[in-house]
């Protein structure tokens, strides 16, 4: 799962950003509200943690702009203004949720797998292709009474795999959504990572393979 992070105060955003990785979810960070803006039209976020006093634009302005848009996308604000009457002003421009700082990470953490459920394409904590689990609260693959731990590069290209069985998934998309579209890593560290992946697959005997399609990418498909 992808999110983006915008606050203001580079120190909390490095930690932030930290928390969210060291969670397995890939995450992007921003220090202003003009970028906010335009990382979240891309569209490419299972959900968005906002600070409201930014500059360039306030988080209040940037959530209006993306509703205008119809973007769907929760959102949750995380900020020091704490009044009910702001709380009630961010949640009624488009926020799902509303966590004042400081704030608890284990609160936050459980507050953003709750939004995220929430969400309108929910993926639930287990998900299975072929009788082969991805568990995302555990971070790993199991089959019968055999389980595999990943590593959170592993457990994000095997999470893209398993949501899209049968479907190509071009190097190129794994490395825009996991590393980031501005990123210098090649597909040869895509085909590490996947390496590592079949290599726990057949060890707990997994009934799918993850085979390469020359000039077009990878695809999860079931052994029979």
């Amino acid at each position: 799962m992808r999110l983006l992070i915008a606050e203001d105060d580079t120190r909390l955003l490095k930690s932030l950003v930290h928390i969210f990785e060291r969670s397995h979810f890939i995450a992007d960070g921003v220090s202003n509200g003009t970028d906010a803006l335009e990382y979240a039209l891309t569209e490419n976020y299972d959900g968005i943690v906002l600070d409201i006093m930014m500059p360039g634009m306030d988080g209040i302005s940037v959530i209006e702009e993306i509703r205008k848009k119809g973007i769907t996308t929760p959102v949750m604000f995380l900020t020091a203004k704490t009044e009910v009457y702001q709380r009630v002003e961010g949640l009624d421009a488009g926020a799902d949720d509303y966590l004042p700082k400081p704030f608890s990470t284990s609160e936050l953490l459980a507050r953003v797998r709750a939004m995220l459920r929430r969400k309108n394409n929910y993926v639930p904590d287990i998900i299975e292709f072929n009788t082969l689990c991805l568990n995302r609260s555990t971070y790993e693959i199991s089959f019968g009474n055999a389980s595999q731990p990943l590593s959170a590069k592993e457990f994000q290209i095997m999470e893209m795999l398993i949501q899209q069985p049968n479907y190509i998934i071009q190097t190129e998309n794994f490395i825009s959504h996991i590393w980031g579209w501005d990123s210098d890593v090649d597909a040869s560290v895509v085909w590490v990572h996947i390496s590592n992946i079949r290599k726990k697959l057949n060890s707990i005997k997994a009934p799918v393979e993850i085979r390469f399609v020359r000039n077009a990418g990878y695809i999860m498909e079931a052994v029979t």
